[in-house]
């Protein structure tokens, strides 16, 4: 055996065993349908090609016959006024284009007949392209259960290193809490007990902590009672809108100039009836009044100062809304 063809099977040795431990068969199969698919991809484009062909060898064939029965007409138009010469030139020419049409309907009966083969194999090669993609889904599943029970297998059993050197940082893990609390615990039961005392000018024994945490403990209490009094007396100024079917938001006074502009550009797109700019402004305002209003809670609903029309309301709506025999209006004033 020669050196070179030694080297060469070693390294294809070491290439195959690299390959089958990187290798996703899922990768592979997903790929190899890819493949498929390209080539059904194909074979429908050389479909379309020879319909092509055909539909031009057909045109040609229509301004053939076209010509030949011009050339049929002038023949006897050369007749009748006695110019024989014409008219056998014109009767040979139009020999010579039955002959050229003859020849085009076998060259079309030949496209068609190969159109027929490439659909049928277009067929053939659909089906076989399903069955596969068929076939490769549930070898994916397989391979991803079995792969899946395999980790799972080896995480339960410990066989995995990664499973052994979690095992032992938990376990050192557990031991140093366990000896941390423990600690803990007796520093706090001696700090409780007086037996320590915090270090520093604030240090205390345990009498007067207990009374320092009573009184802190009070004036928190305190402090609360007086927020609750506050929200319970005064509520957050401003208007309350309502959007019809949806829910009620509160919004600043100094927004309530921006909903005045939204209601007169409304009135302005229905008396012109315009159907884009009525939807156009309707769905801005409604946009302004979620994104800058806070949506009330249900044990906070009050009577509404503005009640605005829904997000799906029509022009047609809007129009019965503002006549006049109607008693509402279009965008509820304050």
């Amino acid at each position: 055996m020669s050196v070179f063809k030694r080297m060469t099977d070693v390294v294809q040795q070491k290439l195959n065993s690299l390959l089958d431990r990187t290798e996703d068969p899922n990768e592979a199969l997903d790929f190899a349908y890819q493949k498929q698919l390209e080539s059904l991809q194909q074979v429908r484009r050389n479909v379309a090609d020879v319909l092509t062909a055909e539909k031009r060898l057909e045109l040609q064939e229509a301004q053939l016959k076209q010509s030949a029965d011009k050339l049929n007409g002038q023949a006897q138009q050369a007749l009748q006024q006695g110019r024989e010469d014409l008219a056998r030139l014109a009767l040979t020419r139009a020999q010579a284009a039955q002959a050229q049409i003859a020849g085009l309907d076998q060259q079309i009966q030949q496209m068609k007949d190969q159109e027929q083969k490439l659909e049928l194999t277009a067929q053939k090669l659909q089906a076989k392209v399903e069955a596969f993609r068929t076939q490769k889904e549930t070898i994916k599943a397989q391979y991803s259960a079995a792969q899946a029970s395999t980790k799972i297998g080896e995480a339960v059993t410990g066989i995995s290193e990664q499973m052994a050197d979690v095992s032992m940082m938990v376990d050192r893990a557990q031991e140093k809490t366990t000896q941390m609390q423990a600690r803990a615990a007796a520093i706090d039961q001696l700090v409780d007990s007086g037996t320590l005392d915090q270090i520093g000018a604030g240090s205390a024994d345990d009498i007067q902590r207990q009374l320092d945490a009573t009184s802190g403990s009070a004036a928190v209490d305190q402090q609360l009672a007086l927020m609750k009094a506050q929200i319970a007396g005064q509520l957050p100024a401003g208007v309350v809108v309502r959007i019809q079917g949806d829910e009620q938001y509160r919004l600043s006074e100094a927004d309530h100039a921006q909903l005045d502009a939204y209601d007169k550009d409304l009135v302005a797109a229905i008396d012109a009836g315009d159907e884009d700019a009525f939807k156009g402004k309707l769905t801005e305002l409604l946009s302004f009044v979620r994104s800058k209003g806070a949506k009330l809670g249900n044990d906070q609903v009050t009577k509404s100062d503005v009640i605005l029309p829904a997000d799906d309301m029509s022009l047609a709506e809007a129009k019965d809304i503002m006549a006049p025999s109607s008693t509402g209006s279009g965008a509820a004033a304050p």
